[in-house]
């Protein structure tokens, strides 16, 4: 299965490996030897890129499932000011140019805030990318009254961030949302009533890793 958002990149690389490869055609053999593996190696990438395999979230209605495919390089206590405004701890879960690039709803609840940000192009695991780069913010509030903020970042690579949520929807945990395009990161942050489930250098996978729980006020931590 590829991502729709991926359709039109397919079609313009498709149509350059076609054209380039009848302009080859008039050339010197030798040439077409090396040209045609070239162009069916990019072909593939591009469709390898845009997969879009199909998940199963976990059950739990308190659990908050990755977003992203890829690596968590950052955790840390920042102050928030924007939605949790307050103290929250944040995960940063970095997606490299062979992940599966397909954003997913991180738990289930409605959409209060959502602001697109246009920016720089950092390395996506630059602790300054999540303030600089282009990127889209999205304030959901769970059943619970949790609030959780997560985040589109783009990287040196990506160039554009598409999302199809917006203020006022429900949103469901697990539930396609939106992609970044070649290498970019994730960002969520939490509030302190959620316990962190992973730790940095852990691999996720979107829409089945549980990376944290929100917890009843009746709760305590482990």
């Amino acid at each position: 299965m590829l991502a729709k958002e991926g359709f039109t990149t397919i079609i313009v690389v498709f149509t350059f490996s076609l054209l380039a490869g009848y302009g080859v055609s008039f050339g010197p053999g030798w040439f077409g030897l090396i040209v045609y593996p070239v162009l069916a190696v990019l072909c593939g990438l591009i469709l390898y890129f845009f997969r879009d395999p199909d998940r199963i979230p976990p059950e739990g209605k308190n659990l908050v499932i990755s977003p992203a495919d890829g690596k968590v390089v950052l955790i840390q206590q920042v102050e928030e000011p924007e939605y949790i405004q307050g103290p929250a701890t944040q995960i940063s879960i970095f997606l490299s140019p062979l992940d599966v690039h397909v954003n997913r709803v991180p738990v289930s609840g409605n959409l209060e805030y959502v602001k697109y940000y246009p920016g720089k192009y950092l390395m996506a695991w630059e602790d300054h990318a999540s303030e600089m780069n282009e990127r889209a913010h999205f304030g959901l509030k769970h059943e619970s009254d949790t609030k959780i903020l997560f985040k589109q970042i783009t990287g040196f690579l990506a160039r554009r961030i598409v999302y199809h949520i917006s203020e006022g929807d429900h949103i469901k945990t697990g539930d396609r949302f939106g992609i970044m395009k070649f290498g970019s990161r994730m960002d969520l942050l939490f509030p302190d009533n959620v316990e962190i489930r992973v730790k940095k250098g852990d691999k996720t996978v979107a829409g089945e890793s549980v990376i944290a729980e929100i917890k009843d006020p009746d709760q305590s931590f482990h």
